[in-house]
């Protein structure tokens, strides 16, 4: 194939791309554009998200289980009166159920003001509430005599160990990522409705045209033509 033809062809190729590029760049609706806005802004002006919502539901029910179970434990070992006074007033490390409702009272406070109340998009306050009731639990486990009271020597430590897995878990895998990708749709979309703002009026097809063909050839043909005639009248 001839050079010339070639470039000729990459120019026509190129004007081809810019010109769907600039239609699709049109074709964005903004009245759509602003809802989409709208939509994530109304989001935030919730306060809290849908997801950072359960989250602290789930912090709220792990407080409440331990607790119900708890008083479970001291109405078994003989009354709520006698055994409150046992392990609370007279409060034992080696025996007591006590430390690990406190546990329960720690987790709730610290997480509920780190993201309910301040709303942290970070995970060091959960990994503080984790840590320590991890450690405690393995402690406790290690060197109490729970497992000699029944069944709730092993039911509370095992509950509660589980219980800040999961909340770690959920927020670590699903609240904080899922808030991070909502910021970015909207930061996309304010940035494609900044686009379309730029974009004057509208473009319209007529807009895009070719140039007129050259009638350099029309006229050599017209010069011919009167040439030729004084040679037929002679």
């Amino acid at each position: 194939m001839n050079p010339l033809q070639e470039d000729m062809e990459n120019a026509l190729t190129g004007s081809q791309s810019s010109h769907a590029s600039l239609r699709d760049v049109h074709s964005i609706n903004p009245a759509h554009l602003m809802a989409r806005i709208e939509s994530y802004e109304g989001r935030e002006k919730k306060g809290i998200s849908d997801v950072r919502r359960t989250f602290c539901l789930f912090v709220t029910f792990d407080l409440l289980f331990v607790t119900l179970l708890w008083i479970i434990e001291l109405n078994v070992n003989g009354g709520i009166e006698n055994t409150l006074e046992k392990e609370v007033v007279r409060y034992d490390y080696y025996s007591s159920y006590f430390d690990i409702f406190l546990l329960a009272v720690f987790r709730f406070k610290v997480l509920i003001l780190a993201y309910a109340v301040c709303r942290l998009r970070h995970w060091w306050a959960i990994a503080l509430t984790t840590a320590v009731t991890s450690a405690f639990l393995l402690a406790k486990v290690i060197l109490s005599k729970l497992f000699s009271q029944g069944a709730f020597g092993y039911v509370l430590p095992i509950i509660s160990f589980l219980l800040a897995w999961i909340e770690t878990w959920f927020l670590d895998f699903k609240v904080l990522p899922q808030e991070a990708e909502e910021e970015n749709r909207l930061l996309i979309v304010q940035d494609a409705s900044e686009r379309a703002a730029l974009i004057p009026g509208g473009l319209s097809d007529g807009q895009f045209y070719s140039p007129p063909e050259s009638e350099a050839g029309s006229e050599e043909a017209e010069e011919k033509q009167d040439g030729e005639k004084p040679l037929l009248e002679l």
